[in-house]
């Protein structure tokens, strides 16, 4: 049995920062790479940070130098965490973790980031 559980979301101004946590628990996560997804209104899910078992991580371009993922590794659960600087309008979305870069046939709820002046 698998749960994904997002936190960390909220309205902030540009050029504002925010830690998004996420839980995953199940043992298939452990094991594989871990990622960070949004889905923007109108646009489809896209995976913008992972993060290998072994800690190496690789960012799309779109965020590289102003988002940064990390994980700690549990017995049955995953720790993900993704710190976000420099916040942009264009990084409004609705934020979810999963296995990468084939995520499993479930979502948890995620976490709406909202960036507005």
């Amino acid at each position: 049995q698998v749960q994904l559980v997002e936190s960390g979301g909220g309205l902030v101004q540009p050029g504002g920062s925010l830690r998004l946590s996420c839980a995953a628990s199940g043992t298939i996560f452990r094991p594989n790479t871990m990622g960070w997804y949004r889905q923007a209104p109108g646009k489809q899910r896209e995976v913008v940070a992972a993060i290998t078992r072994g800690g190496t991580a690789n960012y799309t371009d779109s965020v590289k130098g102003r988002f940064t993922i990390s994980r700690n590794n549990a017995w049955n659960t995953v720790y993900l965490y993704l710190q976000i600087n420099s916040l942009k309008p264009e990084d409004t979305a609705v934020y979810y973790c999963n296995r990468a870069p084939i995520p499993v046939n479930y979502w948890g709820q995620g976490t709406q980031v909202t960036v507005s002046s």
